[in-house]
Formats: structure tokens, C-alpha cells, sequence
């Protein structure tokens, strides 16, 4: 099989997310509208106790932005489950259609859902007075790494989604990465966390990722962009070989 008949594979399913998503209208309004209620609880209810001179919309978005990517991506362990136990994975191995192209499909798929619910939260945020002074070069760098962060979910993702034996078991991964951004700095400065949970917010990937993105977006100076697209090849990597051999051994 050829690198174009891959590619051409790997299109068609790729088209095969994206309409299945636009048919689950339910969830891809919950992975768009949650993020957005969220964040117009934390700007409007809580935003006035947390910075009281009201500009912690400038501070909350980029972590707005992570956790709607994070959930966004993690759906992908619910859809690749789904395949899985639905026979859609057996027939497909049946038919001439590249191994590598199945669980590619589901990812690139999960890439273009989360691009266009980051769009959506963006102009919620804009509207509500968030103000960046990035230019086209830190928005380009900031969107770069929100993508490899969408990656690494979704690989990671992949591999769970193989190994759940339901898809309510691959749903629970969805709150995981949901509840994991509040153990950040999404949210409000790690220092202000107990002592006990500062050493684990501080390292944890999503702080790493959030701080180079509120820092391209704001102008302000950031030295966790590098060690963020460190962590997110790494477990980009990690989740596509996860996957790859957990979907050979799979039946």
C-alpha cells in the first residue's frame, strides 16, 4: 500500500469523524458551551472576588482555551471505543483500508472539532473584554502549541479508548482531564494552593502549557513555552505507539 492510498484513507475517515460529530449535535454543543459557561461563571460571578480591578478575563482565558481543548481531545477515547465495540473496527479490517489510517482518522478529526470550539471561545472571550496583545507571530507559536497539546490528548486518548470495554468505561477519561486543569494555573496562581498541592501544580503539564500560552497571548514574559512542547511530543509520541501497538493486538 502507498503513501497516497494512506493518505487518501486516512482523509476519508478523517470525514467520517467530522460528520459524526455534526450528527452528535448534543455533544459537540456540550465540548463548545461548557467551556464557555465556565468561563462566563469565573469572569462574571467569580472574576470580581479573584482580581477586583476586572481584568481576570485576561487571566482565566488561556485556561478556558486549555481545558475546552483538554475535553475536546479526550472525546476521542469515547469514539474510538465506540468503534471497537461496535464491530466498526472488524469490518474495516476486512476491507483494503490502511490499519494506520483508522485511529489517524479519529485524532485529525478531533483536531478540527477542538480548533473550531477554541474559535467559539476566543469570540465568547473577546466579548466579555478579553483583551491580547499578541501579535500574528505569538498568536501563530500560541495556536502552535494548543494543536500539539490537542495531539498529545487525543493519542493518549486513543490508547484509552482501545483498552475501555465500554464506552461509559472511555467516557470517565473526559472527566479526568476535566477536573485536571483546577490542579493548575488555569485558574488562579499556584501559590496560592496549599503547600502540598504546589509542587504537583506547578510540574503538571497543563501549568506548563497554560503559562506559555498566557504569556504569547499576553505579552508577557514566559520561560515554560520550550518545556511545554517538550511534554506534549513526548506524550504525543508515547500515546501514537501506545495506540498503534494496542490496536494491532486488538480483536
Amino acid at each position: 500500500m502507498t503513501a497516497v492510498d494512506v493518505a487518501r484513507h486516512t482523509a476519508l475517515l478523517t470525514g467520517r469523524g467530522i460528520r459524526r460529530s455534526t450528527r452528535e449535535v448534543d455533544a459537540l454543543l456540550l465540548a463548545v458551551a461548557l467551556p464557555v459557561l465556565l468561563m462566563v461563571l469565573f469572569v462574571v460571578v467569580f472574576g470580581g472576588a479573584l482580581r477586583p480591578d476586572g481584568r481576570y478575563v485576561d487571566y482565566v482565558v488561556p485556561g478556558v482555551i486549555l481545558l475546552c481543548a483538554g475535553y475536546g481531545a479526550a472525546q476521542t477515547a469515547v469514539a474510538v471505543a465506540g468503534d471497537m465495540t461496535e464491530g466498526i473496527v472488524d469490518r474495516l479490517r476486512t476491507m483494503p483500508v490502511a490499519a494506520s489510517a483508522v485511529l489517524t482518522g479519529h485524532v485529525v478529526a478531533s483536531m478540527a472539532r477542538n480548533a473550531l470550539a477554541m474559535v467559539a471561545v476566543v469570540a465568547v472571550a473577546l466579548a466579555l473584554g478579553f483583551r491580547p496583545s499578541a501579535g500574528p507571530l505569538q498568536w501563530l507559536a500560541a495556536a502552535g502549541i494548543l494543536a500539539l497539546f490537542v495531539l498529545a490528548v487525543s493519542w493518549v486518548s486513543a490508547c484509552l479508548g482501545l483498552v475501555a470495554r465500554s464506552v461509559e468505561a472511555a467516557s470517565g477519561f473526559t472527566f479526568a482531564v476535566l477536573f485536571l486543569p483546577y490542579l493548575s494555573s488555569a485558574f488562579v496562581p499556584t501559590e496560592t494552593m496549599p503547600r502540598a498541592l504546589q509542587g504537583f501544580a506547578e510540574h503538571q503539564p497543563i501549568t506548563l502549557v497554560v503559562e506559555a500560552v498566557r504569556g504569547l497571548l499576553l505579552g508577557t514574559p514566559t520561560t515554560t513555552a520550550g518545556a511545554a512542547v517538550l511534554w506534549c511530543a513526548a506524550l504525543a509520541a508515547a500515546g501514537a505507539t501506545g495506540a498503534a501497538v494496542l490496536f494491532r493486538r486488538a480483536r
